[in-house]
């Protein structure tokens, strides 16, 4: 008898501390009523991301919301890099924000990041001054390798890139920030680059403005088409 009333006993303060944890887990699982934003942004604005997380955490409540399942959703939202989400007592979620920062437009349509990732900036501005890579998909990276290598070199010819083109074939080329076109093509790089830069400094940086594109991918010289002057035909590499 009383072994069967121990366990009586035990059952039933199971069931009263279920019941409470239901309770208790209820009265705890409240609708989000706040979501705070952190971080330090110069290109997103405050209104931007809670007008874009509004939607993530409509009838969510503050237990039962999947955090996992809430980031997923969140990194879909144009220009964010990383996001931490964390519960704050008694009824807010604290996302903390990282966005993404731009450093050359792609293919029109993108930016990228330093890691050569694509990214839509839509419905927000291109900032201005990025460079314009372009090339097949899945070749982001490798452009945006490419430029980093070519920059010091236009550099030490007071010069600048302002475009770079992969072909589909695999063939450079790239527009100078003065509007000069260069064909590199698809191999002898250095030895192509060698040759524009003893060209440029020997004559052709006097007449840079009358220049309508540079063609490299002759075996020996070079080939310079000026403004005003009809098209020839290009070497086949």
């Amino acid at each position: 008898m009383k072994r069967r009333n121990a366990w009586f006993g035990i059952i039933l303060l199971a069931l009263l501390l279920g019941a409470g944890s239901r309770a208790l887990w209820l009265w705890l699982d409240r609708p989000i009523e706040r979501v705070s934003i952190r971080g330090e942004w110069a290109y997103v604005s405050a209104d931007y991301l809670r007008s874009q997380l509004a939607p993530l955490v409509q009838d969510a409540t503050w237990l039962s919301a999947d955090l996992g399942e809430l980031r997923d959703r969140a990194m879909q939202i144009g220009w964010l890099h990383e996001v931490r989400i964390s519960r704050e007592w008694p009824n807010a979620l604290v996302f903390e924000l990282v966005e993404q920062e731009p450093v050359a437009r792609w293919n029109d349509e993108y930016l990228l990041n330093p890691e050569g990732d694509p990214f839509t900036f839509a419905p927000l501005e291109v900032p201005k001054g990025l460079p314009d890579l372009a090339g097949p998909n899945g070749s982001s990276e490798e452009v945006l390798a490419y430029y980093y290598r070519l920059t010091p070199h236009f550099n030490n010819l007071a010069l600048s890139l302002s475009q770079l083109r992969l072909e589909p074939r695999g063939a450079w080329r790239l527009q100078l920030d003065n509007g000069t076109w260069v064909m590199l093509g698809r191999r002898d790089h250095e030895v192509r680059l060698a040759r524009l830069s003893a060209s440029w400094l020997r004559e052709l940086a006097g007449f840079s403005e009358h220049i309508r594109y540079i063609d490299l991918r002759y075996p020996n010289g070079v080939s310079v088409a000026w403004h005003g002057e009809s098209e020839f035909e290009t070497p086949e590499e």
